[in-house]
């Protein structure tokens, strides 16, 4: 299972502008299956009710189905159950989306599938929900810039409300840059517009991606990508003089820089 998605990485790190117009393929029942048992028995239920033991007692009886419904464009993504968490150190809650298992499962291996793809472009200063890329990693990386004695400036920011705020135009846009398998396609624009179950109804989902599923990981990692790593490393450090660091962990990110020669260099207008 494997040796293809190393095929995949290996021809995306080969051809950097090549689409990937067949990938929905390598979404297998056992790859669904290996995600699923990824699961903790204890996470929560969806909309459905379903939990972790549940779907893999009734696995044989919903995964054909559901792998046939991704091949012909038909899948039809669940709703998903909007809780709140309390923000760490803060007063103001976090919304956390709680797809269904067997959803959960489906997200795991699509991303995984565009993960292959993707960690062959993702920049060096990108962390999180990436392959041994974790918070510790992050802030060992910023410590070690800083710690280098060339910095003299450090700007730290949080991008307010990112997940509830994507734009799902530019998020297809982005991923169609590397991905032409139209089921594929079909199977992001349904999760993005999967319906949030909230105090008992259901509202429509015209922008963001419900933090909590592996694929709005996934997609906010890539939507970052081409927002601002590329933009800082192609753009911003042609106007400095000195170093300049980006080190980021999904939505958060932080800054670093030794002279600053142009501050208009940083404006986003």
């Amino acid at each position: 299972m494997e040796t293809g998605l190393e095929r995949i990485a290996a021809k995306a790190r080969r051809e950097p502008a090549l689409r990937f117009t067949s990938l929905a393929h390598y979404i297998t029942p056992d790859r669904v299956w290996t995600n699923l048992w990824k699961i903790p028995n204890h996470s929560a239920a969806g909309v459905d009710g379903q939990t972790v033991t549940q779907a893999k007692e009734s696995f044989d009886s919903w995964i054909g189905p559901m792998v046939q419904s991704v091949h012909r464009k038909g899948y039809h993504a669940p709703d998903i159950r909007r809780v709140y968490i309390p923000k760490p150190g803060k007063q103001e809650m976090r919304p956390l989306g709680v797809p269904t298992v067997a959803d959960r499962a489906l997200q795991r291996s699509t991303a995984e599938v565009l993960s292959a793809i993707y960690e062959q472009d993702f920049l060096s200063c990108s962390f999180g929900g990436r392959p041994e890329r974790s918070a510790h990693k992050a802030l060992a990386t910023l410590n070690e810039v800083i710690a280098g004695g060339k910095v003299s400036w450090v700007l730290e920011a949080d991008l307010k409300n990112f997940f509830g705020s994507l734009d799902h135009s530019w998020i297809l846009r982005f991923v169609e840059h590397r991905v032409g398998d139209p089921r594929l396609i079909s199977l992001i624009r349904r999760w993005l517009k999967a319906g949030i179950l909230e105090d008992g109804k259901v509202h429509q989902n015209e922008e963001g991606t419900p933090q909590g599923g592996s694929i709005s990981v996934l997609l906010s990692n890539v939507y970052l990508h081409y927002v601002l790593d590329l933009w800082f490393e192609r753009v911003v450090k042609r106007h400095l003089q000195g170093e300049a660091y980006l080190v980021r962990y999904i939505d958060d990110f932080v800054m670093c820089f030794g002279v600053v020669a142009e501050i208009g260099a940083l404006r986003v207008d």
